[in-house]
């Protein structure tokens, strides 16, 4: 059972405010393109749509919500600072949007975190720390650090803010393609496909929305399958940004009567879709923005005479994933 404050937040995240938050994006962001690839299309065998959130400032969806909620933080935080727990993008987005603020911010990783990472989130002007053997265990401190130090901990997937930014890019994808059928969105923590999925069910309840989830990394997936929460001991998977044991509580209550169908994919379909990003949309995509397209490959002859949106999340692929994904393609070849 999920304790009723998760409830409570959930009600705050809504179609009002995530219109008010566009307003407030729109000062720092532009809106995403969406595009449709032929080659890509012909592939899938009908119109698809890529939403490239990966030209973003910081490579990826997240800033959209680290802006809007940096514009609403409270003088006491503003004065104290913040800490957030991270192996990439929501720590990139909410030190880049810190910055703009003025803020400061503090940015747990994990030790062996991705360097290249490390190094952009310092570009912004955050204080990096490494500890601990993975995001949860980095967790684990940011807790310690706002108990000892002062600083406030930003729980990305539950902040209501967070997610009303996020929902402007559904508002983007329906002001440029209204007959929208099915959007195909990949689920980690479960805060970006929450947003999208509460606008797109508002404005039209007849549009299918598709979570997309590694196989290595399924608690959403058994959480819709079971009708509660799951949480799994691991979550091993080449798309690190979907390496979540568990949706957080506010998205799990939004999604839970939104979504209308999970797809897992494997590691080796993952990095086909960051090929597929790279040769047919010319485009890199990290591994986690790339499920996408794997989805609407895996899944193509249901998606037959629909008109189609894939969303790339993101676009931070390191060296090491790149030359992996370009190695297994050339052994398939």
């Amino acid at each position: 059972m999920i304790d009723q404050r998760f409830g409570e937040l959930a009600a705050q995240v809504n179609l009002l405010n995530i219109y008010k938050a566009r307003k407030i994006v729109y000062q720092k962001l532009n809106r995403t393109l969406l595009v449709s690839y032929p080659s890509f299309s012909e592939l899938i065998g009908t119109e698809i749509f890529i939403k490239h959130e990966n030209h973003n400032p910081t490579g990826s969806f997240k800033v959209r919500g680290a802006v809007n909620y940096m514009y609403h933080v409270p003088p006491d935080i503003r004065k104290s600072g913040i800490v957030v727990a991270t192996k990439g993008n929501h720590g990139l987005a909410v030190a880049w949007a810190a910055r703009e603020q003025g803020i400061l911010c503090n940015v747990v990783v994990p030790e062996n975190n991705n360097p290249q990472i490390n190094r952009a989130i310092q570009a912004e002007g955050a204080q990096l720390i490494e500890k601990g053997d993975d995001f949860y265990e980095a967790q684990n401190y940011c807790e310690e650090l706002a108990e000892n130090a002062g600083f406030f901990y930003l729980r990305q997937g539950n902040e209501p803010e967070i997610l009303n930014g996020l929902g402007t890019m559904a508002l983007e994808i329906f002001e440029d393609l209204p007959g929208v059928d099915v959007i195909l969105m990949p689920v980690g923590g479960g805060s970006g496909c929450a947003s999208l999925a509460l606008v797109a069910k508002a404005i039209n309840p007849d549009v299918k929305i598709v979570a997309v989830q590694a196989e290595e990394a399924p608690a959403f997936y058994l959480s819709w399958k079971e009708g509660k929460r799951v949480i799994t001991d691991r979550a091993e998977t080449f798309a690190d940004g979907l390496a979540a044991r568990g949706v957080f509580e506010v998205p799990y209550l939004i999604l839970k009567d939104r979504v209308d169908e999970v797809v897992l994919v494997s590691e080796d379909e993952i990095k086909n879709g960051v090929n597929l990003s790279l040769t047919l949309t010319h485009n890199l995509a990290e591994p986690a923005g790339a499920v996408a397209l794997a989805a609407a490959l895996k899944i193509k002859d249901r998606l037959k005479g629909k008109k189609v949106v894939a969303v790339m999340t993101g676009g931070n692929i390191n060296c090491d994933q790149l030359v992996e994904v370009v190695e297994s393609q050339c052994k398939g070849s």
